[in-house]
């Protein structure tokens, strides 16, 4: 192999690897609607702990693990995020504790965070921490729907329906 070979090869190694690492970190802490399970049904997450660890309108579930570098500064985020709003409350497992999970809820990274409504119902996911606008759109998104009433539209009366 010849010296113009060999660099001609690292320079596309180093290319498909710059668009691979790109690619990858453009997907990192989007919102992606959960997916349904193959009967048609929601992904719902009301065993994995007691009632009254889930927020009453929504719940921040965040997967992670002891050597997740990104996982203390996504939770103290889900922690300010959820601070604003009632009826809102972060949820941690530790899949080193609950390995199951991750292949229940097709975890490949952590953080992985489940945005699920009042009802346990997952309603969105984000693979990696979530993007704070987009996180605050999918946020509005489960809260405008839990206050709405049953004709589609907002409730501006603030009443909850009792659960």
């Amino acid at each position: 192999m010849t010296v113009i070979v060999a660099v001609a090869v690292l320079a596309g190694v180093l290319a498909l690897a710059t668009v691979l690492g790109l690619l990858l970190r453009s997907r990192t802490g989007r919102a992606k609607p959960s997916p349904t399970s193959a009967d048609g049904t929601a992904s719902t997450v009301a065993d994995l702990a007691p009632p009254t660890a889930f927020g009453t309108r929504a719940t921040l579930l965040q997967f992670s693990t002891p050597t997740c570098a990104r996982c203390p500064a996504t939770a103290r985020h889900l922690d300010s995020v959820a601070a604003r709003h009632d009826g809102v409350t972060r949820l941690e497992i530790d899949l080193a504790e609950h390995p199951g999970l991750a292949g229940r809820f097709n975890v490949l990274q952590t953080p992985t965070v489940l945005l699920v409504d009042g009802s346990g119902t997952v309603r969105t996911r984000f693979g990696g921490p979530p993007r704070p606008p987009e996180l605050a759109a999918a946020l509005a998104t489960v809260l405008t729907a839990g206050t709405a009433g049953t004709t589609g539209t907002a409730d501006t009366t603030d009443t909850q329906e009792s659960r």
